[in-house]
């Protein structure tokens, strides 16, 4: 069974940088696509990032394009969302997700990741 664990969350002020972490266990991933998303209050969840492993490519939501950046690390079993310049409109819940599957990861919605984590909170006050 494929279990994801985030952690990193914080609160931090505006301009800051954090940096998240999804340790993933249970499975080999090479065939996983990796992602990250967020909801905030009231809000629908979001995607933010997502990660071949195989390959390393990465995709981003345009709202974090140039700020976020996703990375994995094999030997770790570990994926990363280097977060930064947060604002506050980043503050949510940040979820790790993941699948089995050979479909780009822009075709994926959050309804086709099959595992996810608990959730980590970042809060960006202004």
């Amino acid at each position: 069974q494929v279990q994801l664990v985030e952690s990193g969350g914080g609160l931090v002020q505006a301009g800051d940088s954090l940096r998240l972490s999804c340790a993933a266990s249970g499975s080999t991933f090479s065939t996983y696509v990796m992602a990250w998303f967020r909801q905030a209050p009231g809000k629908e969840r979001e995607f933010v990032a997502a990660i071949r492993w195989s390959a390393g490519s990465s995709y981003y939501d345009d709202s974090v394009k140039g700020r976020f950046t996703i990375s994995r690390d094999s030997a770790k079993n570990t994926v990363y969302l280097q977060m930064n310049n947060l604002k506050p409109e980043d503050t949510a819940v940040y979820y790790c997700a993941a699948v089995s599957t050979a479909l780009s990861p822009l075709l994926l919605g959050s309804n086709d990741y099959r595992y996810w984590g608990q959730g980590t909170q970042v809060t960006v006050s202004s």
